[in-house]
């Protein structure tokens, strides 16, 4: 099971620039808003997707998706260890969460298409 991150600790590491935030949703739902900074790769074609948008294996990483209902994080986060990362943890409150707490979202094109 893929290690958790909590709002807050997301919160100081995206400030920080110290994690990259990956969406594991379809790309529409990442144009309609996605957290700061955050890269697209949807959980089905991560294989496919990393090596090119993640080329560093000892980066932090975070997943998120919705919310704790979808496992699309987990799945990503999984496969991103399968490929090697290291150091990968998950959101699992997602992007539901964090705009409840009233935190900014982005729109936009998905850094995968």
């Amino acid at each position: 099971m893929t290690a958790q991150i909590t709002r807050e600790e997301l919160v100081e590491e995206l400030d920080a620039g110290t994690v990259i935030a990956v969406e594991t949703l379809g790309p529409s739902y990442y144009e309609s808003g996605h957290l700061p900074s955050a890269i697209n790769i949807p959980h089905t074609r991560v294989s496919e997707l990393a090596p090119e948008l993640l080329p560093d294996k000892q980066a932090a990483i975070v997943t998120y998706c919705s919310n704790t209902a979808c496992a699309n994080c987990e799945i990503a986060a999984n496969e991103l260890a399968s490929l090697g990362y290291v150091n990968v943890r998950k959101y699992a409150e997602g992007k539901q969460d964090w705009i409840a707490a009233g935190l900014p979202v982005e729109s936009g094109v998905p850094s995968s298409a």
